[in-house]
């Protein structure tokens, strides 16, 4: 049976989020005075990060919740023992920063329109419903997508087959009907195929190194990839 809908990633699948995290941290810490306290934005990030995958896994594992993990993150980035007030005042003052640097990848919208009148269209992402919902609106593209559903409200993240499934579910598909489009190969390719759909991978960094996954450099190749449909063909088709 043929690809019926695209279910996609955000963030740094159509959504630049390294470039505004890169930005609005560079931004932030400038503002707050705490740049030198990191010498670099990059080493800033580096830290930011780090301690993202570490309260990320905590919430994946039911060991805090949503705004837990973000205030801990918080906590440690700036190793100081803040109260809920004060790390979620932090938070948001460096989210004005983050989202005045938004933007899509130049390929994104190309590849929904050239799309739209043959797919079906949802999200699956590793955050929550108001962050992405918000985003999504901002960036202008939230109507090309008929669900969008995230790890935050289901209690369970990719790439377990679960939240695949939640998203096909909501489309009243079947996994084989569906493709999942998103830049890591194993939460997002890997996990959708073992979930039963067809993973895409969207390696914009040319990382290669996995023969075994569908791979994509760009979106604008994405097109071409859906219509030969057989569930792909040989993997890495675009090299």
């Amino acid at each position: 049976m043929p690809i019926r809908a695209v279910v996609w990633d955000i963030d740094d699948t159509i959504f630049d989020y390294a470039g505004a995290d890169t930005a609005g941290m560079r931004a932030h810490l400038t503002a707050e005075g705490q740049l030198g306290a990191f010498g670099s934005v990059e080493r800033a990030l580096e830290r930011w990060r780090e301690l993202t995958r570490a309260h990320w896994a905590r919430f994946e594992a039911g060991a805090t919740d949503w705004e837990g993990q973000r205030r801990d993150r918080v906590r440690g980035f700036v190793d100081a023992a803040l109260d809920d007030e004060a790390a979620d005042a932090w938070f948001g003052r460096y989210i004005v920063h983050y989202e005045a640097a938004w933007a899509l990848f130049p390929d994104t919208v190309p590849a929904l329109d050239t799309l739209a009148g043959g797919y079906r269209h949802a999200v699956l992402s590793n955050s929550s419903l108001h962050n992405q919902e918000r985003k999504l609106r901002v960036l202008g593209v939230r109507d090309r997508f008929e669900a969008v559903v995230c790890a935050a409200e289901l209690g369970v993240a990719k790439p377990e087959a679960a939240a695949f499934h939640a998203v096909c579910a909501e489309l009243a598909l079947a996994p084989h009907e569906v493709a999942y489009v998103g830049d890591q190969p194993d939460t997002d390719a890997r996990g959708a195929v073992e979930a039963g759909l067809a993973g895409i991978w969207l390696d914009r960094a040319e990382r290669g190194g996995r023969p075994e996954l569908t791979r994509i450099t760009g979106l604008d190749q994405l097109p071409a990839l859906l219509a030969g449909d057989t569930r792909f063909g040989a993997p890495d088709t675009f090299g």
